[in-house]
């Protein structure tokens, strides 16, 4: 008889299981696929969905069940809940940028600028389904940029943090998905044919030390609540510029990066629990961070097309230029130069798209620092 209850006991744990966890299965099978089938941004959905599966077993000791911590959970307030890891990571992202060509045609910046009026444009749309902090959170998802999310929605206290989560990191990993349609409705095959020779400029080394600790320190007055996102940034980049610290810089660029990549995705991942994503809510934000990421991209591209009107023939602009404007580094520049030389095998904008994805990633940041500085 004991034997019997002892192997009745094995099998207890499937009268936990409910359909929300099933759907989650399906959501976490889905990122995998994606990732190895589609080869799309593998090392982060990879990990969220693998862990999307692992916290959604029933009575998951991955996280914390009643007194007993689990790893994901505690990962989670060593490394989430205090912003770490997203500033960690942006300290590798730093290091990846090369600011010289933007620092070339500084002008571009201006389609970075532009590519933020999706997190404006939401703020205002999603106040009317949730309050102003809830909804400065869940702006910031338009800009691709999980660090910079995840660090908004924590420092305004956001209750819906684990969907913002999921949704900017999703959205990160879907550029080449949503961008490429919105950017051709919004433009002629002509718009897009345009090609922009680019002429290799110079940058001394001083300006390239210099431009991080003078945006830095920019940053830090016009949104003192930015100064961490953005000289976390700037610092990895001037480990990559100042010439001196080589290992350094390789270091933060791929061991740091990856590393925290990787426990990003899994700590993402324990916040996607049926009981907190499969709700109405959840669906809401999910489709507001939608809006925000196809207002940014359009308003990138919608800016180009002002600026063609007073630029004379031979001087006009390719206007997908302004799509990359959003702060997923380096894919949204790279979507565009796909997109080019789909219409013209010819027409390399890699240049050109990399310089406003970068002057993006600054964009967005500063924007996040605002509304931070407003609301907090």
């Amino acid at each position: 008889m004991d034997f019997w209850n002892a192997f009745a006991s094995l099998f207890s744990n499937f009268g936990n299981l409910t359909w929300q966890m099933v759907v989650m299965w399906g959501i976490g099978a889905l990122l995998i696929y994606l990732a190895i089938a589609k080869k799309m941004e593998p090392s982060l959905l990879l990990p969220m969905g693998f862990g999307a599966i692992l916290v959604n077993l029933p009575l998951s000791g991955a996280i914390t069940q009643g007194d007993t911590v689990g790893p994901i959970s505690a990962l989670f307030e060593a490394g989430m809940s205090n912003e770490l890891f997203p500033l960690l990571l942006f300290i590798g992202i730093g290091a990846m940028i090369d600011f010289g060509p933007l620092l070339e045609k500084p002008w571009l910046m201006l389609f970075g600028a532009a590519a933020q009026f999706g997190i404006f444009f939401t703020l205002f749309l999603a106040g009317f389904f949730f309050d102003l902090k809830d909804a400065a959170s869940i702006a910031v998802i338009g800009a691709a940029d999980g660090p910079t999310a995840i660090f908004v929605a924590n420092v305004l206290h956001s209750q819906y943090l684990g969907a913002i989560m999921v949704a900017a990191y999703s959205y990160m990993a879907l550029v080449p998905i949503v961008q490429p349609p919105v950017i051709k409705l919004l433009t002629t095959q002509k718009e897009r044919r345009i090609r922009m020779p680019y002429q290799k400029g110079s940058v001394s080394q001083l300006t390239k030390i210099l431009f991080p600790i003078v945006v830095t320190i920019i940053a830090g007055l016009v949104a003192p609540a930015s100064v961490a996102l953005v000289g976390f940034l700037m610092f990895g980049n001037l480990l990559r510029e100042c010439g001196v610290l080589n290992t350094l810089s390789e270091t933060a660029q791929n061991i740091l990066a990856n590393l925290i990549t990787i426990v990003l995705g899994l700590t993402v991942a324990g916040q996607m629990t049926a009981d907190k994503f499969v709700r109405p809510d959840t669906l809401l934000i999910l489709a507001l961070g939608l809006v925000a990421f196809v207002f940014d991209t359009a308003g990138g591209v919608l800016f180009a097309k002002l600026a063609n009107l007073f630029l004379p023939e031979g001087k006009k602009l390719n206007p997908m230029i302004g799509a990359a404007g959003i702060s997923a580094f380096p894919m949204s520049g790279r979507v565009v130069n796909k997109l080019g030389l789909e219409e013209d095998n010819q027409n390399f904008l890699l240049m050109y798209s990399i310089s406003v994805n970068v002057s993006g990633q600054i964009a967005s940041v500063i924007a996040g620092g605002l509304l931070l500085t407003l609301l907090s």
